[in-house]
C-alpha cells in the first residue's frame, strides 16, 4: 500500500465494497455487546480504540447503526473539509 493509499479512509464514497452481515451480536441489560474476534481482528479493533457510532434515520427513527474507528472518521472529515478549508484561508 502507498502513502497516498495509507492517508485514505476505507469508507470514502465512492470507495466502499459491498455491505454485508458480519455477525449478530446480543445487546446485554446493560446495554453491551460484544464484537467477535474475527470482525475484530479484520478491522484493526483493539482495547482502547475509539469507535464512533454514526446512525443514519427513516421517518424519524433509526434504521441503521455503523461503527468507524475514530481515525478513519478523522480522514473522511479531513479528505472533505480540507480543500474547503484551503480556499477559505486563500482568500
Amino acid at each position: 500500500m502507498t502513502d497516498e493509499n495509507e492517508a485514505e479512509s476505507c469508507c470514502m464514497a465512492g470507495k466502499m465494497s459491498c455491505c454485508k452481515v458480519e455477525s449478530i451480536v446480543s445487546v446485554d441489560e446493560r446495554g453491551q455487546m460484544v464484537l467477535p474476534k474475527e470482525i475484530r481482528a479484520k478491522a484493526d479493533i483493539r482495547a482502547g480504540d475509539k469507535l464512533a457510532v454514526v446512525s443514519m434515520e427513516k421517518n424519524g427513527k433509526i434504521c441503521c447503526l455503523s461503527l468507524i474507528k475514530v481515525e478513519e472518521l478523522e480522514a473522511m472529515v479531513k479528505s472533505i473539509l480540507g480543500p474547503v478549508m484551503d480556499e477559505i484561508f486563500k482568500k
